[in-house]
């Protein structure tokens, strides 16, 4: 690995020549004499073994290099400023990484829109969001692999707050068989077609959501594929309401006009993976994902 031979102090010299207008502002801006901006400029082209300033009788003015290097000195200094402050932030608690597990149920725009509004307080914090089913958020809990966790039918032992509650509805494509049958369905005319069915993401203490009596059961690994696989013709399933109002309104999907049973409710919460002692970024990204699900709360009441 290649060594390097100037420092950041001279980048952000030459940065402050350019961006005060000259050496004197520049020298006055970093609380420096001139004669110190002045060397450790110098020193930066001599270094680099090219021409970064022309002077203009006492105003110094960009070569073409010092252009292209300019623009890639303000990336290399911003970068090192942020990772000083992440150090700082660190020695203080901050976390360097908070770990966001999300049940795939969970709308997640509300997600992103918590996410937008915690990154500019995060102080260089990094996100790491996985998405789960089922008992995948109990099993992300029991593992310590996650700082922040929502989903459904949580461990008793933690002490969770409720987040959304998302409804799910049983759909086919408008021209699936069951649609042409007499109505209201019922189980027994249900059991002998094939029905969709999202895998749990868990792998200690699995579970199942809702009525599973069919004779053909086929999984998939996510909501997406069982939204698809529905789309295009393929077997039936309950599937989250946020999730498909657009192919309802396209005609892509049709509710199931089902004796009972055609709808339940599932309730997604929230609980930190260290409940003694959860971290400022982790905390503070709870109360964003809390903001954005209060409108929908309220909403719902």
């Amino acid at each position: 690995m290649s060594q390097s031979h100037t420092s950041l102090e001279q980048w952000r010299a030459f940065q402050a020549v350019i961006d005060h207008g000259g050496f004197a502002q520049a020298a006055a801006a970093l609380h420096r004499s001139q004669s110190a901006v002045s060397y450790a400029v110098n020193r930066l082209q001599d270094q680099l073994g090219v021409r970064l300033l022309e002077l203009d009788g006492r105003k110094a003015r960009l070569t073409e290099m010092g252009q292209i290097l300019l623009e890639r000195s303000r990336h290399l200094v911003n970068s090192a400023t942020e990772l000083e402050q992440l150090a700082q932030y660190m020695e203080k608690g901050w976390e360097a990484e908070v770990r966001l597990a999300v049940d795939a149920a969970f709308p997640m725009a509300e997600i992103f829109k918590a996410l937008k509004a915690f990154s500019p307080q995060s102080q260089g914090t990094r996100v790491l969001l996985t998405e789960v089913v089922l008992s995948g958020a109990s099993d992300m809990l029991r593992e310590d692999a996650a700082d922040l966790v929502i989903g459904a039918n949580l461990p008793a032992e933690y002490l969770s707050e409720p987040l959304i509650d998302i409804e799910f509805v049983a759909v086919a494509h408008p021209e699936h068989p069951l649609h042409s049958l007499p109505t209201p369905l019922t189980s027994k005319q249900l059991s002998s077609e094939l029905q969709i069915i999202i895998r749990d993401s868990g792998h200690t203490e699995k579970q199942s959501v809702g009525w599973q009596n069919t004779e053909q059961r086929w999984l998939v690994s996510n909501i997406d594929t069982a939204i698809e696989s529905i789309s295009h013709g393929l077997g039936f399933a309950w599937l989250p309401v946020h999730k498909i109002t657009d192919k309802l309104n396209q005609g892509l999907l049709k509710p199931l006009p089902l004796r009972e049973g055609a709808h339940y409710h599932a309730s997604l919460n929230m609980v930190y993976g260290q409940p003694e002692k959860p971290g400022p970024a982790t905390q503070l990204l709870a109360e964003k994902i809390r903001n954005c699900c209060s409108p929908l709360q309220t909403k719902k009441d």
